[in-house]
């Protein structure tokens, strides 16, 4: 039916043509009476034509051995996804455009028992929406305040570090503690040369809960979220889909830094 809702992932598809051919009628359709839709997939498109000229020839290069191994050591981990598959999973997902990192997502085995992430993805994006507009009291405690990441650490018994993105044009603004179902939660935020935010949204997650890097649209906000073994993440903003995957890439690059700094201990 032309009104039946037609999802991202299936958006997605329909780009990479990798949709069903009983299938496309339905999204043709539905793009036809949602320009804004049409118009995203415009984009995606260009992108996808974009990146497979710049990104293509590398396909065709070999796996490193080393880079490969790292990779099945890590299966059925929840770190990023592996990483996203040590890097390889984004590049794949530039090159044949957003179908790759769909499908792989959906098809990789869910290993889920206990509360799904959905419930503290949407307190993310809702505490982005409250926080952000505010000019004066958008955070509780400053950066320029050294006990920031100590407090919040603290407070959410989990790792709190304040991740460096100025080679991604965001500076941090600052950080506040949030009430986070039973527990709490911390809300970093920061913002570019032009005032546009973006919030790191980090808790502790429960126990059993994983979750691969997953990527959701909530109206002009996107999301990028994952878990890993002591801290879930929520990287919420009004930016494009690849703004924020450079974001989580940068998170998850210095998390992991900061992680074996921790567990290596003072020399």
């Amino acid at each position: 039916m032309p009104n039946e809702r037609v999802t991202d992932e299936e958006l997605s598809a329909w780009v990479d043509g990798e949709l069903p051919a009983v299938e496309r009628p339905r999204i043709e359709a539905w793009l036809r009476e949602h320009p804004e839709d049409a118009a995203r997939t415009r984009q995606w498109a260009a992108d996808r034509d974009m990146l497979r000229a710049r990104l293509g020839p590398v396909v065709d290069e070999p796996v490193p051995g080393p880079l490969r191994a790292a990779v099945w050591r890590g299966a059925g981990q929840p770190r990023w996804a592996m990483a996203a598959a040590a890097a390889g999973l984004l590049l794949l997902g530039g090159v044949a455009g957003g179908g790759a990192m769909w499908q792989w997502q959906q098809e990789r085995p869910a290993r889920v028992a206990g509360a799904a992430p959905q419930g503290w993805v949407q307190r993310a994006a809702f505490a982005h929406a409250v926080y952000v507009p505010e000019p004066r009291h958008a955070v509780e405690v400053r950066a320029q305040e050294e006990h920031l990441a100590r407090w919040l650490t603290r407070r959410i018994d989990t790792s709190v570090t304040l991740f460096d993105l100025h080679a991604q044009g965001f500076e941090l603004v600052g950080g506040r503690l949030l009430p986070d179902g039973a527990g709490k939660s911390a809300q970093l935020m920061y913002q570019d040369a032009q005032g546009l935010r973006v919030t790191v949204y980090l808790r502790k997650p429960e126990k059993n809960v994983d979750a691969a890097f997953r990527f959701e649209r909530q109206g002009e906000l996107g999301l990028f979220y994952w878990i890993e073994e002591d801290c879930a993440y929520a990287l919420v903003g009004a930016l494009p889909r690849e703004t924020l995957l450079r974001l989580a890439q940068a998170i998850y690059e210095q998390r992991e830094v900061a992680t074996a700094g921790t567990a290596s201990g003072p020399r």
